[in-house]
């Protein structure tokens, strides 16, 4: 994947995330600037999405751990590179646990 991709791919996850956010009933405020995206949570915690072009990772910051996605071409999604986890699930469990938001994810 070329920079540009890699790129484009992370821009395309956070403005659907953005979206998302926005139009769910939530206590969730996103800012989005320097192609960093933050999500508050209603208690002050964030949820912190920043790009990675070195490795080509879309990098994951919570309040119970940092985590390094990697995008996988042949599924069409970003996957946890310790595990292999879809982006989905692991924002799925960071919600929960950190906003007790109940969301479900598209990619």
């Amino acid at each position: 994947m070329t920079e540009s991709e890699f790129n484009d791919r992370v821009d395309e996850t956070l403005i659907t995330l953005e979206d998302l956010l926005e139009d769910v009933d939530s206590d969730l405020d996103v800012e989005s600037h320097g192609g960093m995206l933050t999500i508050v949570c209603e208690n002050g915690s964030q949820v912190i999405f920043t790009r990675q072009p070195p490795v080509k990772q879309l990098w994951v910051a919570a309040r119970n751990g940092g985590y390094h996605f990697d995008f996988d071409e042949s599924l069409e999604r970003w996957i946890r590179d310790t595990d292999k986890a879809p982006l989905a699930e692991v924002l799925n469990e960071i919600f929960r646990l950190q906003a007790d938001e109940d969301l479900r994810f598209p990619f």
